[in-house]
């Protein structure tokens, strides 16, 4: 084996610049899956009399969805990589027909433009945590306990039906998630260096829990930048 301090470094680095590459396509992929059907199922009264008309239809739909990422965060080490793949663009569907919901709120005008501040967003925040020579492992108890305290706030706000408070979950929202984009980009890249694609099953379900992970930064800071700049439909 060559031991060449210098070899040793492009190693590493190629290892990592191929599990990222594999998420990110994984993260498209799912990403793709999920706008596509949530384009399509708007423009379905068929579909959407099914999920919004039977609040039932919706809550099934909203547990599977739940379900899917606990397994596939719980249990991928133990599933093999094309099971946790179809888990996972099983999932992007789901999303994505729950997704469909923003059609009927915002105007596709705010939805483009919010979804291209995400990607600007989330690619700077994404490359940060590439290269940044920070050790950024401290933040992950800060940002864990800041999305329970979010999503404890949301639960609550919808009871209070707060404005102000709606608008604070909104705006710590959006700093949480970006701080965990760059947090987890640097966990995917330091997995990269323990692995090579040859590992076949181990590289798999990685790639596919790093995709999961960058999926659900971006769309939760989507959701959450187009509360924020998204303009309401007309009635």
């Amino acid at each position: 084996m060559n031991q060449d301090p210098i070899y040793q470094e492009s190693l590493s680095i190629t290892k990592e610049n191929a599990l990222l590459r594999s998420v990110y396509n994984w993260m498209m992929l799912g990403l793709g899956i999920s706008g596509l059907t949530a384009y399509l199922t708007v423009h379905s009264p068929f579909v959407m009399k099914l999920i919004y008309g039977n609040s039932f239809m919706l809550f099934v739909l909203l547990i599977a969805e739940l379900g899917m990422v606990f397994a596939i965060s719980g249990g991928v080490k133990k599933m093999q990589a094309s099971t946790a793949s179809t888990l996972f663009l099983l999932f992007s569907f789901l999303n994505g027909l729950t997704l469909s919901s923003i059609f009927l709120v915002y105007t596709a005008e705010s939805i483009t433009t919010t979804f291209l501040v995400t990607a600007l967003t989330f690619g700077a925040t994404s490359f940060y945590g590439y290269t940044t020579k920070k050790d950024l492992t401290s933040w992950g108890s800060f940002l864990f306990m800041g999305l329970i305290g979010i999503i404890i706030a949301s639960v609550v706000n919808i009871f209070l039906h707060s404005t102000m408070l709606g608008w604070i979950v909104s705006y710590l929202g959006v700093l949480i998630f970006v701080g965990l984009t760059a947090y987890d980009t640097q966990k995917i890249r330091r997995m990269g260096m323990e692995i090579t694609p040859a590992a076949g099953e181990v590289y798999g379900r990685l790639s596919i829990i790093g995709a999961l992970m960058l999926y659900l930064d971006f769309v939760n800071l989507f959701l959450l930048l187009l509360r924020i700049l998204g303009g309401g439909r007309r009635s």
